[in-house]
């Protein structure tokens, strides 16, 4: 009997174990440096820089992405997500023979696919640049509109938009084509057809500053911000533009130059129909968007917590949804940090709230990553990233020596949480 009592006993606390068994193995894969890659663009050893210019190709699942030396040269390249190739298209100047005077800085907007598999952006001026007219006695003549034409493989100049304004984003409705845009440094809110090659401004929707981000729905909606951070929307079905009565909500003490700067990456949820996007004052937000009216927003808090720097002052000019449902972004660039030195990769699970850190980089690995939705096919999320470059290399390279006092190299960030890439 006390054989049998004790052989209960155990088999009782075998079977508890067992039970609490499948909870530990659900635990998803821990987040390794295997689960991301960092992907050299050939062919510009002066490159800098990507800003917000990366996007993904549905038809062809591919990625764009645009750099520059912040000097004289953008170059164009495409990640082919199928042969996990990178290709150097050239240099946007030479490709669309724009001449002197009709000079570019970069290209700030995202870009953005049509239902062939054409691509659209647009070109910036750089606000020092553009402005105080270093080095350029022309002035700046404005923002030109480009489609790379998939089908004959070349990059196409659509003409410029406002004369002497810069285009800092660009959206796409899917369904005509249609391209919305925002000027710098008026802030016009812009729709050109490319179609029809007809230029509509319905007029100044900021002043003071202009915010960076615009996104559209699955209607073909488009949203942007003015400079106390309600959201303003054309809406597509009454052709007028809405403004939103009340602010994206912010922390406590936000300073302006912050409330003004509004959005500063979006993800698309297309299975719930969500829309997160992350504020310039480090909010995480999501976004409920429906046909007629504005949308309804949810606050779903701060980008991270570190006791002793203000909630508001992180830098997170990037973000992805995961085919987890969970969002991905990095935390780091223009001398915030939420640890200093290291730019942080974040898990944010909307479900829960439930945020942490899952790879940290320093500055001569990643010190800024930008980029908003760009996911192929298998699930690979990606970025525009770029490092610091350490005393050493600028030592021995002259190009580095001569790119002024922290110069930095622009790289593509290839990561999926859900397996290795590396």
């Amino acid at each position: 009997m006390r054989i049998k009592n004790q052989l209960s006993a155990y088999l009782f606390v075998l079977s508890a174990f067992c039970i609490s068994l499948p909870e530990v193995h659900a635990q998803e894969t821990k987040i390794t440096r295997d689960n991301i890659r960092f992907i050299d663009y050939p062919g510009f050893p002066e490159g800098s820089s990507s800003w917000d210019d990366i996007g993904y190709n549905p038809v062809f699942n591919s990625v764009f992405v645009g750099t520059t030396n912040h000097k004289d040269k953008v170059a164009l390249y495409e990640f082919d997500a199928n042969r996990d190739s990178m290709k150097f298209h050239g240099f946007i100047g030479d490709l669309v023979n724009l001449r002197s005077f009709q000079w570019q800085a970069k290209i700030h907007t995202k870009f953005v696919a049509d239902a062939q598999g054409n691509m659209y952006a647009a070109t910036d001026g750089g606000e020092s640049r553009e402005e105080y007219l270093m080095d350029h006695p022309h002035g700046y003549a404005g923002g030109f509109f480009l489609k790379w034409d998939a089908a004959n493989q070349k990059l196409v100049n659509l003409g410029m938009g406002l004369q002497y304004e810069s285009v800092k984003d660009i959206d796409i409705d899917i369904t005509t084509g249609k391209l919305y845009a925002v000027s710098y440094p008026q802030v016009h809110f812009t729709i050109y057809d490319p179609a029809k090659n007809d230029f509509r401004d319905l007029g100044r929707v900021g002043s003071a500053h202009v915010p960076r981000v615009m996104f559209s729905d699955q209607w073909g909606n488009c949203y942007y911000v003015d400079w106390r951070q309600r959201f303003v929307k054309y809406e597509k079905k009454s052709d007028k533009l809405l403004f939103d009565d009340k602010s994206i909500p912010a922390f406590p003490g936000t300073p302006g130059e912050h409330i003004i700067t509004g959005i500063t990456a979006f993800a698309k949820d297309k299975i719930n129909n969500v829309i997160y996007f992350l504020t310039y004052g480090a909010k995480v937000m999501a976004f409920y968007p429906q046909e007629s009216g504005i949308g309804r927003v949810k606050d779903l808090g701060g980008v991270i917590d570190v006791p002793g720097i203000e909630k508001w002052n992180f830098y997170v000019p990037n973000l992805n949804v995961g085919d987890n449902g969970k969002l991905y972004y990095f935390i780091g660039g223009h001398g915030k940090y939420a640890k200093k030195g290291y730019s942080l990769l974040m898990e944010f699970d909307p479900a829960s709230g439930e945020k942490k850190v899952v790879s940290e980089f320093s500055e001569n690995e990643l010190v800024e990553a930008t980029g908003s939705d760009t996911k192929d096919k298998e699930g690979n999320m990606y970025f525009a990233g770029k490092r610091e470059v350490s005393l050493d290399e600028k030592t021995k390279n002259k190009v580095f020596s001569e790119a002024g006092s922290k110069p930095t190299v622009p790289f593509l960030i290839k990561f999926n949480p859900g397996k290795k890439i590396n």
